[in-house]
């Protein structure tokens, strides 16, 4: 009854939500069992290229994923060594799985951090004792896990500063703080990349221009913390001026009372917002292949287009390509609806 209850208030409630659920149950049983056959029924899963050419048009090509999977996830990283970006990726993806569990809330999670970190590059760079790996080999998935983490890492706590900064009284600082967030929104990250990579290096002495990973996310992190700064300025906005009375009356400093009255109130607001840009931050990392740093899109066209054989099954490449990405966003976007929920349960 229940289920049926269900049906009539969410499907059938009235002629028009009526039409639009017969409608679509038209196109689902025209077009699905198509995409089925596709997709599986009469799919090759084999890494046999003959049977991938057979089945052209017909059938999809997951053999491709078998064959290509290592170049696709780790890019142009040498063969015998990919064992230690897949080990740094998993204690990265550990420690931000714990980062985001309240239980594992406790002082020992920064110096967590510093030595994963620290794990992390010796595990990518090598040296001490692992083969030396140069930075222009990084790639696939450990690359855009990398630079989405450092990145958000970064431009959250600058977009803060940049967002008080702003709205300061002091005319010299709101002023630098509007340049700097209006000259960035008025660019395409595009930009902001090729000057990192080719612009900055011949304002430099030779031979003492930082390496191209480390300009890219400098120019990443300064690109989306001008975009969390006009975010967090929303949410310090929609504080009453009657808190900050309260905190002054208390005797807080100006730090004080934006450290426990205000940017909590803010930032639980702009939570959601906040989470869009991080999305948003996690995908824009595919750019950075225009400057040859080959992430996991960049690895995908590696990985097929260097091969005759196996070019023509480019989309079962971007459909993996698009599941991966679908499944670190929708975990974003889950973990963003549980803190409104905390926020919502705190207050």
């Amino acid at each position: 009854m229940k289920r049926r209850s269900w049906i009539r208030k969410n499907l059938f409630a009235d002629w028009k939500s009526g039409s639009v659920t017969v409608f679509f149950l038209l196109v689902a049983l025209v077009y699905v069992p198509r995409l089925l056959d596709w997709a599986l029924f009469g799919a090759v899963f084999a890494p046999n290229v003959d049977a991938c050419q057979a089945a052209r048009g017909t059938g999809a090509c997951w053999g491709v994923i078998v064959e290509k999977w290592r170049l696709i996830i780790f890019g142009r990283y040498p063969f015998d060594e990919q064992w230690r970006p897949a080990l740094a990726t998993v204690l990265l993806l550990g420690l931000l799985f714990a980062s985001c569990i309240r239980r594992f809330w406790s002082a020992w999670l920064a110096p967590a951090w510093v030595i994963v970190w620290a794990l992390f590059f010796w595990l990518m760079r090598g040296g001490a004792g692992l083969t030396p790996t140069p930075s222009d080999l990084w790639g696939g998935l450990p690359l855009t896990i990398m630079l989405s983490t450092i990145a958000i890492a970064l431009a959250f706590p600058l977009s803060i500063f940049v967002a008080l900064g702003r709205r300061s009284r002091l005319p010299a600082i709101r002023t630098i703080c509007t340049v700097y967030i209006e000259l960035i929104r008025g660019v395409p990250l595009i930009s902001i990349l090729f000057m990192a990579s080719f612009l900055f290096p011949l304002f430099m002495p030779v031979g003492k221009s930082p390496d191209v990973l480390l300009r890219v996310i400098a120019g990443l992190t300064l690109f989306w913390a001008a975009y969390l700064a006009e975010i967090v300025r929303g949410g310090l906005q929609a504080i009453p001026k009657g808190h900050l009375e309260a905190a002054d009356s208390l005797g807080l400093t100006y730090w004080q009372a934006q450290r426990k009255v205000v940017l909590p109130q803010a930032l639980a607001i702009v939570v959601p917002a906040m989470v869009n840009n991080f999305i948003a931050i996690f995908k824009d990392t595919s750019l950075v292949t225009i400057v040859s740093l080959y992430e996991l899109t960049g690895s995908l066209g590696l990985a097929l287009n260097s091969d005759a054989n196996w070019r023509p099954f480019k989309i079962e490449g971007y459909l993996f390509i698009a599941a991966v990405y679908f499944t670190f966003c929708f975990a974003m976007s889950r973990y963003s609806l549980w803190i409104e929920k905390q926020v919502a349960h705190d207050r």
